[in-house]
């Protein structure tokens, strides 16, 4: 299942670049997308989702790390956040938490660290190998302290899409991953604003899509539904994009 994923995912190579625009290929969208349940299903079934995702060394990162999605939110909040160097910046993690936190980045610097060198594997038929540095999310997770009733991650991000804030969502199967980061640096620099400084997500069991750019909130909740509409993500809601895009 996860070598015909991989197919899958190279075949798309030829379609117009950017997630967007898969969304006008309903033919390529059906295939790619086909089964989301069973996919999802047999594929936790059959695959280890504790396991590592193949970490490299640094002279095999990628000379050029392309932007997936969103190059600049552009909003006038951001743009004013860009201008102080995201000093202002705040992350807050709330929602199904008995600690609500609000983290700069000096605080996610402060937390323990985790760098790997992973690659990048996006829906749009291309693939990255670049170095990743900030704390684990699980850290984050405890320090705020997760409810027994929270079963689901949700991200908020800076970028809009129809007007609104690009959102994602993982469990805490994936959220306690020891590869799971929030990632402030690639390949020893703080993030570029293309790749979506300050803080972005890596969770690198996953199709690109999932790694949410431009974090600005972290909300634990017990349910997908009420969130966009209940799939989980934005692709996931309009775009049928499967809300477990494991590889």
């Amino acid at each position: 299942m996860i070598l015909a994923r991989r197919s899958l995912i190279a075949g798309t190579a030829a379609l117009p670049a950017g997630c967007d625009r898969i969304a006008e290929q309903p033919t390529a969208r059906r295939i790619l997308f086909l089964g989301e349940d069973m996919h999802r299903g047999l594929q936790r079934a059959l695959s280890d989702r504790n396991a590592l995702a193949p970490e490299f060394t640094p002279d095999q990162r990628s000379p050029f790390f392309r932007p997936n999605g969103t190059r600049d939110p552009g909003t006038t909040e951001y743009a004013a956040l860009r201008a102080a160097r995201f000093d202002d910046w705040r992350l807050k993690v709330d929602g199904l938490v008995a600690r609500p936190l609000s983290l700069g980045l000096a605080d996610l610097g402060a937390l323990p660290q985790r760098a790997q060198i992973t690659r990048h594997d996006c829906v749009e038929g291309w693939s990255a190998i670049g170095k990743w540095q900030g704390p684990r999310l699980g850290d984050v997770l405890k320090a705020a302290g997760l409810r027994d009733a929270a079963r689901y991650i949700v991200f908020t991000c800076a970028d809009l899409y129809g007007g609104e804030p690009y959102y994602e969502s993982i469990d805490l199967v994936d959220a306690f991953h020891p590869q799971t980061i929030l990632a402030w640096a690639l390949n020893d620099r703080f993030l570029p604003v293309m790749n979506g400084a300050p803080c972005r997500l890596r969770v690198e069991r996953q199709l690109g899509y999932k790694h949410a750019k431009y974090l600005m909130r972290i909300q634990a909740v017990g349910s997908l539904v009420g969130i966009g509409k209940g799939r989980g993500g934005y692709w996931e809601d309009n775009v049928d994009y499967d809300w477990y895009a494991g590889i």
